[in-house]
């Protein structure tokens, strides 16, 4: 009974013990009260979209893990969808007039391969088409059917040290102005106005040439010079003979000189041309000859610059002095062979062009995105007696306007022997004036020109001016935007009579 009573006892004291620890107690006096219980955790807010990010350095392969060593691939095309108001007496087809037509083109196609693989070493591929129509821009004249895809550039550079690069191959590292080195894909007007490319497709390859160039940057000066041969212009017939650089009398059997420079058939000497600029506020990547059109805010660049171009004997003309008769006519021949006959009076004439640009690029307003840019260059060019050649951006015209083909369509005074000034400017508009993924940047360019050789019957020098106006719309920066641009366009049919039509173009561009 004395063990029961025992465990009895031990066992109520256990429980009261329990009972008594189980207790809340309350707070020691003084100290702070217990805080309430927490509240509870909310779920995690589900994952939203963000903006896409900004689009860098594309389509690159690192071959090192520090990115220094790499294959960077970039594509691109540019699409017209416009309507054009044809230069007086043009044809679309064969015998067939059309004073206007809403047409489509393909601009530009390009791609590139640049690889780096060791810090001193560049390497690059440029490669495409550009202004194929459905009547122009193909294999043959007048026909728009397979295109020639042709190299653009293909270079290999080396790295010196740090303020010079040497490199050789078909290149881009032109002379004369910015604008003769722009990048195609970061314009600032939807186009160049062409006049900065003065010799393209005639003694170069599409305004590259096969060479050897020195560039680099000294301080804030950055420096490109170059050597390139000049490619022959493959012009036959009367065109390339001392009687294609006349006219003939046929009531007096006679032909006398025009006075006027063409390209010279048998040009083989080098080209020299290079360009300079001083760049005062942010520095410019000079990795590879593209020069930006616009920046869109996101620098601030303020460069004046100069450049220059040399062919000797690039031209040839016969003055109005040089006549030949009957018997004159027969021995001059026909064909190159009469080029070496100075009884002909074929006079030869070097290229030398120049030029001074200043470009202006900077943010307005970070908050709002806004900003502001300019350029601005002139130039003077002496490329022999009356010279004046017309080139058509993707012509969509077809057919001989006046006796000249190269007025068709869409086709003004291209260059010239003369002067030519040329401004653009643009702002960009503040974010989300068209909504959270669209942004705006209207534009307008205009270029003055004065070119000796287009004169009117009083003999009175007939300027040439062209106007446009648009604005771009980006969707992804310069990667994906399109670009309503409008043109005033001077129709120099009739020299004594210039009309100006209108063009109304749109641009989808898209590079990746």
């Amino acid at each position: 009974m004395r063990i029961t009573r025992y465990a009895l006892s031990l066992s109520g004291l256990l429980l009261a013990a329990t009972a008594a620890s189980a207790q809340v107690q309350p707070p020691p006096s003084g100290s702070q009260p217990v805080p309430p219980p927490a509240a509870p955790v909310a779920p995690p807010a589900p994952v939203v979209a963000t903006e896409s990010v900004p689009y860098g350095p594309g389509m690159k392969v690192n071959i090192s893990a520090d990115g220094s060593k790499y294959l960077r691939f970039i594509t691109w095309h540019q699409v017209y969808a416009r309507y054009t108001e044809n230069n007086t007496g043009t044809t679309r087809a064969s015998g067939k007039p059309q004073n206007s037509q809403f047409d489509f083109a393909l601009r530009r196609s390009r791609a590139i391969i640049l690889a780096q693989l060791n810090p001193r070493f560049l390497v690059y591929t440029h490669f495409g088409i550009n202004n194929q129509t459905a009547v122009n821009g193909g294999v043959s004249a007048a026909d728009g059917k397979k295109p020639q895809l042709f190299v653009h550039e293909a270079v290999v550079e080396f790295k010196v040290n740090k303020y010079l690069n040497l490199g050789t191959g078909m290149h881009y590292q032109n002379g004369l102005s910015r604008m003769t080195r722009s990048s195609t894909l970061n314009f600032l007007a939807m186009d160049a106005p062409i006049t900065n490319w003065p010799t393209i497709e005639a003694i170069d390859q599409f305004a590259r040439g096969i060479g050897a160039y020195a560039k680099g940057r000294v301080g804030k000066l950055d420096y490109a010079l170059s050597v390139n041969e000049s490619f022959l212009t493959n012009q036959t017939g009367g065109f390339s003979t001392p009687l294609g650089l006349g006219t003939t009398d046929v009531a007096t059997a006679t032909n006398r000189g025009t006075n006027t420079a063409q390209y010279n058939p048998q040009g083989t000497n080098h080209i020299y041309q290079g360009y300079v600029s001083y760049e005062l506020f942010d520095q410019e990547s000079n990795l590879l000859p593209f020069n930006v059109g616009t920046y869109l805010g996101t620098k601030r660049v303020l460069n004046f610059g100069g450049g220059f171009f040399y062919n000797q004997d690039g031209m040839v003309s016969r003055p109005t002095t040089s006549v030949l008769d009957a018997a004159g006519i027969s021995a001059a021949g026909t064909g190159i062979a009469a080029f070496n006959n100075a009884a002909n009076g074929v006079q030869k004439h070097d290229i030398g062009l120049w030029s001074l640009d200043a470009f202006y690029d900077t943010p307005v307003n970070k908050e709002s995105g806004t900003a502001f840019t300019f350029y601005g260059v002139y130039y003077n060019f002496d490329m022999g007696p009356n010279h004046v050649r017309f080139i058509g951006l993707a012509n969509p015209g077809y057919g001989i306007v006046s006796g000249d083909a190269s007025r068709r369509g869409n086709a003004v005074p291209q260059s010239g022997t003369g002067q030519v000034g040329y401004a653009q400017a643009g702002f960009l508009m503040p974010r989300n004036l068209l909504g959270p993924k669209l942004r705006v940047q209207p534009y307008a360019a205009y270029q003055l020109a004065g070119y000796e050789g287009l004169k009117t019957a009083s003999g009175e020098q007939q300027n040439v001016n062209i106007f446009d106006g648009g604005a771009n719309f980006y969707i992804d920066s310069h990667n994906a935007k399109f670009t309503i641009n409008y043109r005033a366009r001077p129709d120099f049919t009739n020299v004594n009579d210039v009309k100006y039509r209108p063009e109304i173009t749109m641009q989808t561009q898209v590079f990746l």
